[in-house]
């Protein structure tokens, strides 16, 4: 270890579902830091859906009654395990969702960057389990956090932190199925991003950063001047255009779904597509739900529906080396973590109460 790690970190952290929004300030053992590990003393954390969706346990069972969410985490570098050689004592970083994963030369997926993807030790940011010590891992609602170098991505100079934050999962999660499926350079394609929401506002801006023709879905018009604004050439109201699908037949390279409900018109979105291109969905709804789709929707184009999970490191670098570049900003509220805000910020989030992201900072004044 390069200096002293607090043994106990705080968080603001919830003990059961039902008491999703009314997280409390807690007191819990970090986790032990390996030699390929890198702490972070947190300075800023955007709420992402997810937050909710585990703490309310819509995806899973809560594993810990004092669980902390947050995966959009920025912070300074305090310490680095002996083996780390990606980052550097002081410098400002950010964790996403996942926190570690195997490496292992031999696992297919880490050694081909998809360690997102890691089916042998793959850990979630929070409510997950560390196969290395059993450590029920702690979000970013709290005081300092500890990751995997490979997941610590070191944030631009050009970039403020407030709008770093949601790039962490919201800006990984639509980058990395927009360039896996247009490429880095997009001129000539046309893509559609389906919800103009915490992810959804990210896709519209990075898919006109890469050069394609931004198409925005969206049920009603009342959003059409911020998805213009944000790089949208066009923008459909599928409430209320019902002839859009013959205006736009044979029209996408590509599509991707943005929002987490599962009441979309799947068979209409698959009919616009090109022959052998693909829906993808970033958007993720309560485990429990289904979505429904006849399978003669892929027949006439050969249509191809899958989904993508967060990002690389490869794709995160680069990712936040366009957003500085281009200028791709997060829409965000800030607001002071503490209990009574967070509170407010996840009932408001869930209520769809804000555009487009929540971001918590003054850390320095709740965890001392």
């Amino acid at each position: 270890m390069s200096t002293t790690v607090p043994e106990y970190f705080q968080g603001f952290g919830v003990d059961k579902a039902e008491n999703w929004n009314k997280p409390k300030l807690v007191s819990y053992k970090g986790k032990a830091v390996g030699d390929n590990d890198v702490v972070l003393k947190n300075i800023a954390c955007g709420l992402c859906g997810s937050d909710i969706l585990t703490a309310s346990g819509q995806w899973s069972p809560l594993l810990r009654d004092d669980l902390v969410v947050g995966h959009e985490i920025i912070g300074h570098v305090i310490a680095v395990g002996k083996n780390v050689t990606q980052v550097k004592i002081g410098q400002r970083c950010g964790i996403g969702a996942h926190s570690s994963s195997c490496m292992s030369d031999s696992c297919g997926r880490c050694s081909t960057d998809n360690e997102q993807y890691c089916k042998i030790n793959g850990v979630g940011t929070y409510n997950a389990v560390d196969a290395t010590d059993k450590y029920v891992t702690q979000g970013g609602y709290s005081s300092h956090s500890v990751a995997h170098e490979q997941f610590v991505f070191p944030i631009p100079d050009e970039l403020e932190t407030s709008h770093a934050a949601p790039l962490m999962c919201a800006g990984l999660t639509v980058f990395s199925p927009l360039v896996r499926n247009i490429g880095r350079d997009a001129k000539g394609k046309t893509v559609g991003i389906i919800g103009i929401g915490g992810l959804g506002h990210l896709a519209i801006q990075f898919a006109h950063a890469l050069g394609a023709n931004v198409i925005a879905f969206s049920r009603s018009s009342s959003k059409k001047d911020q998805a213009v604004t944000m790089g949208a050439s066009t923008f459909i109201a599928t409430g209320e255009e019902k002839d859009w699908t013959t205006t736009y037949d044979d029209k996408f390279d590509f599509i991707l779904n943005c929002a987490s409900g599962t009441d979309l018109d799947l068979d209409s979105y698959l009919s616009v597509l090109k022959v052998d291109a693909k829906f993808v969905s970033a958007g993720l709804p309560p485990s429990a739900d289904k979505y429904s789709v006849s399978p003669f929707s892929f027949v006439k184009n050969a249509g191809n529906f899958g989904s993508s999970l967060l990002g690389s490191k490869v794709e995160a670098l680069e990712m936040l080396k366009i957003a500085a570049e281009h200028g791709v900003k997060p829409w965000v509220e800030e607001i002071p973590i503490s209990e009574a805000n967070c509170n407010t910020a996840l009932t408001r989030c869930n209520d769809g109460d804000v555009r487009y992201r929540f971001v918590f900072t003054e850390f320095d004044k709740a965890f001392k």
